[in-house]
Formats: C-alpha cells, sequence, structure tokens
C-alpha cells in the first residue's frame, strides 16, 4: 500500500488550522468501524466473494439457520449484521454469556408476537453459542424449526465439538479465516481516511511502516489492529501544526507482544500439533521447527510435544533409523530433567532429526494387519513346538517337542514355523536401514522356502 493513503488527512486539508485534534469518541475505533455493506467488509472472500454460497444466500435472502466459527476479531458479529441488513427482518441478539433459558424464551415470544402483527421474521444472533449449554441450545430447535426465528450463531470453538448436533445439522456451517495482513493495512486506511467514524477530520499520518507492524502483530484480529490504532492515535501529542505522526516506534509501543490465537485444548491446540506431526512425516524440517515455536510461543506443555515426539519417531521413522527412537526418548528425559526455556534445545534437535531421517511405518502397518486377523479371523492355536515346556507335565503332552534352538545354527538362523499358516504382515521398505533388514528377511524367506519345497 502506498504511503498516500497514510497522509495527513483534516476537513479542509490544512492542518495548521486545528490545533488540537477533535474530542475521542466514546465508542471504541473497532466498533465504530463495522462495515455498513458487503462492499465494506473486509476478508473472507472464500465465502463472500461473488457467486460464493453465503453471497449468494444473504443477496437472495435465503437462509434460515447460520453458524459463523473463527478465531475472534475475524468479523463474525459484522457479518451477522451485514445479513440482517439484507433482510426484511427484525434483528436481536443474545450473549452466551450472559443470557439464560427464560431470556431465550422471552426473545422468542418477542420474535412470535412481532412476526404476528408485522408479518415479519426476526433474526436471533447468539454471540457465543458455545457457551450456551444443553437445554439452552434446545431451547432454540423448535422456534428455528418452525420459522420462528432465523438464527445465526457465532463461536471461536469448534462447532462440531462445541455445539449440539442438532442445532449444528440445522446449520449452515462458515468457518472464518484470520484476515491477512494486506486486508488489516486496508482496515488502518479506511480508518485513517472516514471523517465520520475514523480519524478523517484528524490531522493524521500513518506510514507505513507503522500501519503494517500493526497489521503484523495483530495477528489476523481486526479488533486488535484498530485498537492498537486508536491507542497510538490517542496517546501521541500532536507537534506545533496540530499533526499526529505515528511511526514505526509508536506502532511497536502501541502493540507490543502478539498473542497467537491457541487454546490449549481446541482447535489450534489440535490443529497445530497435526501440522507438526506432518510436517516431521513430510521431512520438512523447517516446517516442523515452525510449528514447534508456535506452541512453545503459546505455552503448549512441552511433555506434550515430547510425547509426540517419541511417537512419531517409532510410527514415521521406524527401523528405517532405529537411533531416531533413542534421540527422540533422550529429548523427552532431557525435557523432563531441564525444563524451560532449555528445553526448547533438545526439543528442536529431535524435532529436526525426525523430520530429516529416513521413514518407514512398516512395523506399525505390519502390527495393524495382524491386529485386524486377530480380530476377524480364527485365532490361531500357539503351535505345539513353541509352547511352554518349562513345566511339568508340559513334555508329556508334546510341548516344546521339535523345536529348533536357533543360536546353535551358523548365523543365528534356523528355518522353522512360528505361525501355523504362512502369513506376511512386515513388508521393509527400501529406505535407510531398512534396506539392509530387506535384504537379510529376503535370505532367511529364501532358505525357509528352501526347506518347506524340500519337505514337500
Amino acid at each position: 500500500m502506498q504511503d498516500s493513503l497514510f497522509d495527513a488527512a483534516s476537513g479542509d486539508g490544512d492542518p495548521s488550522q486545528d490545533q488540537e485534534p477533535p474530542a475521542a469518541p466514546n465508542i471504541p475505533l473497532a466498533a465504530r468501524m463495522r462495515p455498513r455493506s458487503l462492499e465494506d467488509y473486509v476478508g473472507q472472500r472464500n465465502i463472500l466473494a461473488e457467486g460464493k454460497l453465503l453471497r449468494r444466500a444473504i443477496e437472495a435472502d435465503r437462509f434460515s439457520s447460520i453458524i459463523f466459527y473463527g478465531p475472534p476479531g475475524v468479523g463474525k458479529t459484522s457479518l451477522a449484521q451485514l445479513v440482517a441488513g439484507h433482510t426484511a427482518a427484525r434483528f436481536i441478539n443474545l450473549s452466551g454469556v450472559e443470557s439464560n433459558v427464560a431470556e431465550i424464551r422471552q426473545k422468542v415470544d418477542e420474535a412470535r408476537t412481532y412476526q404476528r402483527l408485522h408479518k415479519r421474521a426476526t433474526i436471533l444472533f447468539v454471540d457465543e453459542i458455545h457457551r450456551f449449554n444443553k437445554a439452552q441450545q434446545d431451547v432454540l430447535l423448535p422456534h428455528i424449526e418452525n420459522g420462528t426465528v432465523r438464527f445465526i450463531g457465532a463461536t471461536t470453538h469448534n462447532p462440531y465439538f462445541y455445539i449440539n448436533s442438532p442445532l449444528v445439522s440445522r446449520s449452515q456451517v462458515f468457518q472464518l479465516e484470520p484476515l491477512e495482513v494486506d486486508d488489516l493495512v486496508g482496515l488502518i486506511a479506511m480508518a485513517v481516511a472516514d471523517d465520520e467514524r475514523g480519524f478523517g477530520k484528524w490531522a493524521l499520518t500513518v506510514t507505513s511502516e507503522a500501519a503494517r507492524h500493526l497489521a503484523t502483530v495483530a495477528d489476523g484480529d481486526a479488533r486488535k489492529c484498530l485498537t492498537a490504532l486508536e491507542l497510538a492515535v490517542l496517546t501521541t501529542p500532536p507537534d506545533e501544526d496540530g499533526a499526529i505522526t505515528i511511526d514505526l516506534a509508536i506502532a511497536e509501543e502501541s502493540i507490543q507482544q502478539k498473542a497467537i490465537v491457541y487454546d490449549g485444548d481446541g482447535d489450534e491446540h489440535y490443529d497445530t500439533i497435526s501440522a507438526f506431526i506432518k510436517s516431521m512425516r513430510g521431512s520438512d524440517p523447517d516446517a516442523a521447527l515452525y510449528w514447534l515455536a508456535k506452541m512453545l510461543y503459546a505455552g503448549e506443555d512441552i511433555r506434550f510435544i515430547a510425547r509426540r515426539i517419541v511417537i512419531a519417531a517409532s510410527e514415521d521413522v521406524g527401523l528405517a533409523d532405529s537411533n531416531a527412537l533413542r534421540v527422540a526418548v533422550a529429548a523427552q528425559q532431557a525435557v523432563e530433567f531441564i525444563g524451560l526455556p532449555e528445553a526448547q534445545i533438545p526439543l528442536a534437535h529431535a524435532t529436526v532429526y525426525i523430520a530429516t531421517a529416513p521413514k518407514s511405518n512398516r512395523s506399525l502397518a505390519g502390527l495393524s494387519a495382524a491386529m485386524k486377523d486377530v480380530k476377524e479371523g480364527r485365532t490361531l492355536a500357539v503351535p505345539k513346538h513353541l509352547r511352554d515346556s518349562h513345566y511339568q507335565g508340559a513334555k508329556a503332552m508334546g510341548h516344546g517337542e521339535g523345536y529348533l534352538y536357533a543360536h546353535r545354527y551358523e548365523g543365528g538362523y534356523v528355518p522353522q514355523a512360528y505361525l501355523p499358516e504362512g502369513r506376511t504382515y512386515y513388508e521393509p521398505t527400501q529406505n535407510g536401514m531398512e534396506k539392509r533388514i530387506a535384504e537379510r528377511l529376503a535370505h532367511w524367506r529364501a532358505q525357509f522356502d528352501a526347506q518347506t519345497g524340500d519337505a514337500e
């Protein structure tokens, strides 16, 4: 974005005529700058661009129940209000934190009366719908079904986990994403230029570096971005000409700590650890380190991270490099022993080792296949020659008879059946050390097949 978007602005273009900035409104800037039309709405082009389902539903006024799901500050409430503005319906809202069953019933009764008197529907917007308990959510269902209210819910929590299934099944769920940096830079420009709601009557300049810093550190949160801008403007004294300049230094003071969206037991927790594991499995150490850094920055439990690394070492690297499990277990023990902040070092060490190690999941795949046979097939009896013979009467039953002790033979191997049916579960790859295992197994299986053929 060009610097001109943030140039000084005043009522007549001459900041020297206004030695003091106008009085600050009591309503926060983030609330004042809520969009008034879909054209003013910033971001969410994945669901609001021309031709997209939500855009068509809003413009045609053809929806009955919607749930907006996404992190704070991405425009869920603003979008609900825009939807209401495109309909002939009355708009009322409830808070998932403050409302109760009695209030829900009261609002529904009001909607029913309004519909009877005015022949118009009511849009009931429930912010933080995940805060409603099951009984509160169930109260809404019949009134959504019979059309007394048109429901819009907003939540920061995954509705498929935190909202009753009957309510979700009756709703169209739209996921809103964090805003892009350029979107937030544009929003800052709008706030600077807007005469009515923003700082258009102020002699204000926001440098492009300052705007981009605010937009970056806000981490996709429009409310946080505009709040920081407002703080910067209201706490920066004007110069002798009455002009206010927000430069990078002031912006850095106004939004110091980047607080990333991360919930210890919600979507961000599970999505981030999933990305971390898949990055190690996919042999991308750079991506793995980024997701590790995100978790550490957000305060994730380091023991949880260490456990996932140990699992990945065995599940995804396996016998292609058995040292990976040793490194992972050593990192887990080091984490327990030294704690933060130094525990980050062995975690990074183990992460990079696993990400760059050759990969094989054949041990797990073999176990899964064997588990399937155990679960679904006939349970195989242990062959007599493999049964325990170390108790009185065992030999009389033939236990252990014919067993060949491998260490008595050259190479520590002797062809011998260990399953009553010939089955193969472990199929080694040609990756890393597993290639040598594959060669050994091929040699042993060839000997077994040769002996079996001779016996036949």
